[in-house]
């Protein structure tokens, strides 16, 4: 994360906080459109303000901030608004106040970004025809997501900040990473090719039992019920999470570079696919028949039935630990997946198991729909 803070930094933040948190006073009122604006364009700061160049070495002196790139591919020559702020860049409650921004807003985008075009050129609509398929329901995953990013967000933020501060394995130079490790002893240069499938083994791996233990009695009803809700879930159900759910599934992904190297680039690279691949899972378009990739039918078999299909990428932990479930071969036929005979057979054997698992057939709680259908239910 720390090449995207050093970007927003240079293009927004040091402005930002210059005119929030000035050293000295001959830095002009704060405008946060102006700024911004400015900011955005590459403003010709030195124009504007007449007195930031003769304050820059100054400030720097007062500061003790020095700027080091955070990659050796591309240098951003910080302008003088970088060392007029009380909070230079090594601050870390300035850290932890543009993490949490660049996460919640970044996030967001990157949601909204792959779930709008899944949806728009894979999810299939006749999904909204399915006798399971929720009123209002994509309202309401976009609802639930944007609720929850932000809390998520507060959980993350610490992890952020402690790898951009130096405390994980994170390199940008595998020939001098500036730490040692035994796996890049092992494979030298060669790790650069290991650390991808690495990473997504030992995620999947993580995150099955992870998800497995979400849907223990102690814990389904209080955290993970609320993505269960989706039962035929649209591309916008990717992060549709109660918080505490989504940041316990995300703790593989953050850990994995406290514990293994893993490049700057593959970690940026990964944490965008990683989002993709969430979104591919949800969205409804059965592609994937292969006895290893845990593709969006193996998922849709989750939804369904819960007990299956727990893994993230693969069904190698649900094979090996008995809870894989082939996905229906039904699946894979366009107009046997939305046909009427299809849909009565997984509402029926779905809502067996969901009075089983949750006590109830009511799969609507917390809308209107749900509460009227108990009120009747109790009349």
């Amino acid at each position: 994360m720390d090449v995207v803070l050093e970007f927003v930094d240079t293009f927004l933040f040091d402005r930002l906080y210059a005119n929030v948190l000035p050293i000295s006073s001959a830095v002009s009122s704060f405008n946060p459109v102006s700024t911004i604006a400015a900011s955005l364009k590459g403003y010709d700061y030195n124009n504007t303000f007449n007195a930031a160049a003769s304050l820059a070495e100054g400030s720097y002196a007062r500061s003790g901030w020095q700027y080091t790139p955070s990659t050796q591919y591309f240098t951003l020559q910080p302008s003088e608004y970088a060392y007029m702020s009380k909070w230079d860049r090594d601050n870390v409650w300035r850290q932890l106040l543009s993490l949490y921004a660049i996460t919640v807003i970044l996030g967001s985008a990157i949601y909204f970004l792959f779930a709008t075009l899944s949806y728009i050129f894979v999810f299939d609509k006749n999904t909204f025809n399915h006798p399971k398929y929720l009123k209002n329901q994509m309202r309401l995953e976009i609802k639930q997501t944007l609720e929850s990013i932000p809390i998520m967000a507060v959980f993350t933020v610490p992890i952020f900040v402690a790898e951009v501060r130096g405390a994980t394995f994170i390199y940008d130079d595998v020939s001098s990473p500036g730490f040692s490790h035994p796996l890049l002893q092992l494979f030298g240069s060669s790790y650069g090719y290991i650390q991808i499938p690495f990473f997504l083994m030992f995620t999947d791996f993580c995150i099955y039992w992870i998800h497995r233990g979400l849907h223990s009695k102690l814990l389904y009803k209080h955290l993970h019920k609320p993505h269960h809700k989706w039962i035929m879930p649209t591309p916008f159900a990717s992060h549709a999470f109660h918080p505490l759910d989504g940041f316990a599934q995300s703790v593989p992904y953050h850990l994995f570079p406290f514990l293994f190297p893993l490049h700057k680039g593959a970690y940026l690279a990964l944490f965008t696919f990683v989002q993709i691949w969430t979104v591919m899972i949800h969205d409804g378009e059965y592609v994937a028949n292969s006895v290893i990739i845990n593709g969006a039918a193996c998922h849709t078999m989750h939804h369904l039935y819960f007990n299956y299909n727990y893994g993230q990428y693969t069904t190698i932990s649900d094979r090996i630990f008995g809870s894989y479930r082939k996905p229906n071969a039904e699946l894979f036929q366009k107009e046997a997946k939305m046909s009427d005979a299809e849909w009565k057979r997984q509402a029926k054997e779905m809502e067996k198991l969901v009075v089983e698992v949750e006590g109830s057939d009511d799969r609507s709680y917390g809308t209107e729909e749900g509460l009227l259908g108990r009120a009747k239910k109790v009349q």
